[in-house]
Parts: structure tokens; C-alpha cells; sequence
């Protein structure tokens, strides 16, 4: 191991941080899907003049999961802490190598931490606009942006330093792949447009939808994804056919697995009646499926490896 790549701890932080970020998705998620979401109905008490669930609140049960929900959000203000002194540390291990400090690594960091805080503001903004759709749908992509900036951070890790980056794959192969990581973030977002106009509305039927018919989003998001897939399949077949690293074809592979399996729950969850079980699952393949997208991105260049 090189005297200034990641210690053991240090990644580990990084990973926890990633972890962290993909997690408070998927509770908030059940927050919802519980009909959990106006639990504590202000913010940021929980109820007027008490940051903390009452006994005469009305909203019985689901005070408690809003309110572990929110209290959530102090975890990841510690992992994002972690992450901000694992950064340090490494970078001191640099210098102390005589290499030089890597200032991306510690704006990414430092980025994790702002974001938080502006998530936690944009989610009281949507308790106070009554769990209006399309700030719900904000909230839900501003998670996926800290998912990016936790992956990149992970990524550019674990790379030497921040020298022009070497293509691992050909010109053309680049190009598709910059489509590929948008269409997946389109993929996402008409999801969010699926969510919003579907049953699930966060509390009571009351809550306001949006005005899509549920039964045409949700195909056009389907049609979406196939578009997605047969991408996916396409550059499998380019980077086999032009021998390029195993790295980047391994990144594809579970690429495609993960949506096939995603396009398998989302299809059971809408014939089955859109069951909240299976819907969280989904919320968590949504996840899953940007941050191996990510990593397949990011794996067309390359700094070199510790």
C-alpha cells in the first residue's frame, strides 16, 4: 500500500458516508409510505412549541416515525463530520509523503456537510407546504445529488491525485456513456413524477397530486427505461467488442442487472396494486441503480489507482 493512499478507517468513513446517504432515502421513503409524512406537522418542532412528539398530539403512531426520521438527520451531520476529518487526515498523510494536498477531495467532503443542511431546510419546507408533490420530488433529487457527491468522493478517493484523467474506453463508447449517466437521471425524475401523481401520497388522500394520469406516467416512465436498458446492453456489446478494461465492464454488468431487477419490481408493484413494501424496494433500487450508473461513469476515466 502507498504511504498516501486511504487508510483503512478512511475508507471506511467514505463508505459509511455513501451508506448514509442512500439510507435516509429509504426511511424517508417509509415516512411516506406510511402515511407518516405530516407526523410532526410544523417545522422545525415537531408540533407548536415542542421539538419533540406530544401525548395530545393527534397523529397517533406516525408522530414517531416522522419525528426518527427527522432525528436522522443528526446522524448524518456526524458521518459528514467523520468524513470531513477522514479527508484531513488523508490529506495530511499526503503531505507528510511530500505529495500534494488534494483540494477536490476535501470540496466534496466539505459539499456533503452544506447539504445536508440545505436537505433538511428543503424538507421543512416541504412539511409546511403540506407534502406538495413536486417538493417531495425536490427532496428526493437533492438526496440523489448527495448520493453523487458521495460516490465521487469515494471514487476520486481512491485515485493517485487530481492529474488529467486517462479514457479507459474509446471516444465514441465516452460519449455514450455521458448519455447513459443522463438518461439514468431521467429515469429517476419521471419516476418522481410517477410517485407524485400515484396513491402514496405521504398522509391522507387529501394531499394534493399531481395531474397526471397514473396509468400513462407510469408508461412513459416504463418506455424510458427500456430506452435505458437497450443503452445499457449497447455499450456492454462496444466494451466487449473493444476490449476495454474489466473494470468498466464489470461497472456495466451490474448496471444492467440491477435495472432488469428494478424493472422486475416495478412491474410486480403495479400489478399488484402498488403495495408499500414493494414500493420502498423500489425507492431503494432507484438508489442503487444511480450509484452504480455513477460509478460506471466515472470508471471511463481514470487518475490511476493506489
Amino acid at each position: 500500500m502507498s504511504p498516501s493512499s486511504l487508510k483503512t478507517w478512511q475508507r471506511r468513513t467514505l463508505i459509511a458516508n455513501l451508506l448514509a446517504q442512500t439510507g435516509i432515502v429509504l426511511t424517508g421513503a417509509v415516512v411516506r409510505l406510511t402515511s407518516s409524512g405530516l407526523g410532526c406537522p410544523t417545522w422545525p418542532e415537531c408540533v407548536d412549541g415542542s421539538i419533540a412528539p406530544t401525548s395530545a398530539q393527534t397523529e397517533s403512531w406516525h408522530k414517531y416515525v416522522e419525528f426518527g426520521n427527522r432525528l436522522l438527520t443528526f446522524v448524518l451531520v456526524i458521518v459528514a463530520l467523520a468524513t470531513i476529518a477522514a479527508v484531513r487526515s488523508h490529506n495530511r498523510d499526503r503531505i507528510s509523503s511530500g505529495m500534494a494536498k488534494r483540494k477536490t477531495l476535501t470540496v466534496l467532503a466539505v459539499g456533503t456537510f452544506a447539504g445536508i443542511f440545505a436537505q433538511a431546510i428543503l424538507g421543512g419546507i416541504t412539511v409546511l407546504t403540506g407534502l406538495h408533490p413536486l417538493t417531495v420530488a425536490a427532496h428526493f433529487m437533492l438526496s440523489i445529488g448527495l448520493i453523487s457527491v458521495a460516490q465521487n468522493l469515494l471514487t476520486k478517493a481512491q485515485e493517485i491525485d487530481d492529474s488529467p484523467v486517462s479514457p479507459q474506453v474509446v471516444h465514441p463508447i465516452g460519449i455514450a456513456m455521458q448519455f447513459h449517466i443522463w438518461l439514468a437521471l431521467l429515469v429517476i425524475f419521471m419516476g418522481t413524477l410517477v410517485t407524485g401523481s400515484g396513491p402514496h401520497a405521504g398522509d391522507s388522500s387529501d394531499v394534493v397530486r399531481l395531474g397526471f394520469d397514473p396509468r400513462i406516467i407510469s408508461w412513459l416512465h416504463a418506455d424510458i427505461v427500456l430506452l435505458f436498458v437497450g443503452l445499457t446492453i449497447g455499450l456492454l456489446i462496444a466494451l466487449c467488442a473493444t476490449k476495454a478494461p474489466k473494470l468498466v465492464t464489470r461497472q456495466a454488468w451490474i448496471v444492467l442487472a440491477v435495472c432488469l431487477a428494478q424493472g422486475f419490481v416495478g412491474y410486480t408493484q403495479y400489478f399488484t396494486g402498488l403495495p408499500w413494501a414493494l414500493v420502498a424496494v423500489h425507492v431503494l433500487g432507484a438508489c442503487l441503480l444511480w450509484i452504480y450508473s455513477v460509478r460506471l461513469y466515472l470508471a471511463r476515466n481514470t487518475r490511476g489507482l493506489y
